[in-house]
């Protein structure tokens, strides 16, 4: 008994100092994140005249040339609008979860945000080989091309806003004090899609089939966060659908869009959902980064 009493005393220190590292290797993994993001933040702010004057030739040299110009970034997604609407509720008489809402009013402050994710993780995904020759120039911080992009994109999705809230009003539909709450989730939308390009565009200088992947899950991704049904539509769902639909960070968006602009809720009363969509969006943020800037070395080399 005395023996085994002093192994025990002599396992203890050994295992204190290895619950000492776990804690310190947690607490240096943490800092090393924040870090990282902190960096990545500070960048942005110090780089804000550049981003911002790129972003704005971006916007207009997209349609440069064309007959119609800035028309044609609306055309597809009304017309994605109109086909919807004419299928699920002149077709499919579908009632949206939400009591005396129509549901062209349901849906589109779903698909808004949904045309900014697609939209600008598209774009992110290609920035790089479209600025391919600000990659190769030694004194230009490759790392604001993703968040170029991202701000080109967020101009037409401010130009939706617009449109979206134009559309209430002709409905009569009165403001609220939630409408406001859109440039949060809208601020919550644009992270994330940065922390998914930083990823997809690193990815995609050497394996050129990223694109093409991003394209065909964004397709899965619109009829799983979901945007045109929702759960409730289906009086004998399974009770694991919800739960498994929230997992998708875009779902927290799309809810909280309807949210703000039907239901009259804030963020807050989401509180479990929100603290996961955090969690996920700046994990993935760190991640992104981390590839980004072990791989930007060789984007010269391949590009």
């Amino acid at each position: 008994m005395p023996g085994n009493q002093n192994q025990a005393r002599g396992r203890n220190p050994c295992r204190a100092q290895w619950q000492k590292g776990i804690k310190n290797s947690d607490r240096n993994g943490d800092r090393r994140a924040m870090k990282t993001i902190l960096e990545c933040i500070r960048e942005i702010i110090r780089s804000r005249n550049l981003i911002w004057e790129l972003a704005k030739s971006d916007f207009k040299k997209r349609f440069a040339g064309s007959y119609f110009g800035i028309v044609w970034m609306f055309v597809q997604p009304v017309v994605t609008v109109v086909i919807y609407f004419m299928i699920f509720q002149l077709g499919f008489k579908s009632v949206p979860p939400i009591p005396g809402v129509p549901y062209v009013l349901w849906l589109v402050p779903g698909i808004v945000p949904w045309f900014y994710f697609n939209e600008g993780l598209n774009a992110g995904t290609n920035c790089l080989q479209e600025y391919h020759y600000l990659v190769k120039k030694v004194v230009f911080n490759v790392e604001i091309l993703p968040v170029i992009k991202l701000v080109s994109c967020c101009i037409v999705h401010a130009i939706f806003l617009c449109i979206m809230i134009a559309m209430f009003f002709c409905y009569g539909k009165l403001p609220m004090a939630t409408w406001f709450q859109i440039l949060y989730y809208s601020f919550a939308l644009s992270v994330l899609i940065l922390a998914l390009s930083y990823f997809t565009a690193s990815i995609n200088v050497f394996f050129k089939d990223m694109a093409q992947i991003v394209s065909i899950l964004l397709q899965f991704g619109m009829w799983l966060t979901p945007i045109m049904w929702d759960p409730l539509m289906f009086p004998n769902r399974p009770s694991w659908l919800e739960p498994l639909l929230k997992i998708n960070p875009t779902y927290y968006i799309a809810a909280g869009y309807r949210d703000s602009m039907l239901s009259g809720n804030w963020f807050w009363e989401r509180p479990m959902l929100t603290i996961y969509y955090w969690a996920v969006t700046l994990l993935l943020l760190y991640i992104g980064l981390r590839v980004f800037r072990r791989l930007r070395p060789h984007f010269s080399d391949v590009l």
